[in-house]
């Protein structure tokens, strides 16, 4: 189960920058207050880019409280964030950030397979070094367009040798996604995925079909959704507030609580960076996130109001 922490507002210091592939940029950050928060493999933080609120996996080592790396890859439509740390972010950049949070946690597990697409390598280069250090069994499969876009491959491919098999597109085709669980025990091996929501969805299909292994992912996009079970208005009490609102349909309980001067920290606003995580007191949440597994969905005790509706008259939540 997920549980909301404390975060932290960060003024952070770019050190270092660093090309890793092609249109991939390694940037390490430094804190104007000294020490850095603990993280663990697979946290994320979020990074303002000029009006632009991103988030970041963080993949470099957790014992190093000094300094951090993030990867950026230069979107070909940016939205802005992406173009400004690629064309205006440089060594001496102060950033603006917050975190860490942790929604794609490493398990203890007998066994680990690793799948990445893309750019979707990087929370998981720190939960490699941390199962490699434990030494259970573990395999990397990793995809990309091609070698010359790929990041870590040389690294992870010297540290680790035939424990990772790289699957450059235009070499070897793209990932055979019913061949990667084939052979998998049905409970011992935790299976992470990370990458481009057409490799996230077709391992969440293939392992609906075979149940093998407990599957975690984490995406870059919004998954897609069936139409909401909640129709019409319905009361969202701030508890701690002390304040009630009617959210309507087509406007989310953010928003509504927003106008009512309740301030919520948020960030995506599609379900997918977990910033406006909050308890549930009472009430029914519909889940509309693409953070929570199906499991997690009925057994939460949060929700993340940017996207989620409610199926019961009234939720009352701890804001």
């Amino acid at each position: 189960m997920r549980t909301t922490h404390d975060e932290v507002d960060l003024e952070l210091v770019v050190t270092a920058t660093a090309p890793l592939a092609d249109r991939i940029r390694a940037l390490t950050l430094t804190s104007r207050a000294g020490r850095l928060p603990s993280w663990t493999p697979g946290a994320h933080i979020d990074l303002a880019f000029g009006d632009h609120i991103r988030q970041y996996s963080l993949c470099c080592d957790p014992a190093d409280d000094t300094s951090w790396t993030v990867v950026v890859q230069r979107e070909e439509q940016s939205r802005g964030g992406s173009a400004y740390a690629h064309e205006q972010v440089d060594v001496g950049t102060v950033l603006a950030g917050r975190g860490p949070r942790n929604h794609f946690p490493l398990v203890d597990a007998a066994a680990y397979l690793f799948i990445a697409g893309g750019i979707g390598v990087t929370p998981l280069v720190p939960m490699i070094a941390a199962v490699a250090e434990r030494g259970v069994p573990w395999r990397l499969v990793y995809g990309g367009r091609s070698r010359s876009a790929m990041a870590f491959t040389d690294q992870l491919v010297e540290l680790y040798g035939d424990r990772v098999q790289l699957v450059p597109e235009d070499e070897l085709g793209p990932l055979h996604i019913p061949g990667l669980l084939q052979g998998l025990d049905h409970g011992g091996t935790a299976i992470y995925c990370c990458g481009p929501e057409g490799l996230v969805g077709a391992v969440e299909a293939m392992h609906a079909r075979t149940r093998r292994g407990l599957l975690h992912v984490e995406r870059f996009s919004p998954r897609e959704q069936e139409a909401p079970q909640s129709t019409g208005t319905f009361e969202v009490e701030a508890r701690r507030s002390g304040t009630t609102v009617t959210v309507d349909d087509g406007t989310s309980i953010l928003d509504a609580l927003a106008s009512a001067g309740v301030r919520v920290l948020s960030s995506c606003r599609e379900g997918i960076c977990g910033t406006c995580e909050v308890f549930v007191l009472e009430g029914v949440p519909e889940h509309r996130d693409s953070i929570l597994t199906e499991a997690e969905r009925h057994a939460s005790e949060t929700m993340f109001p940017c996207v989620s509706r409610c199926l019961s008259p009234k939720l009352v939540l701890d804001v």
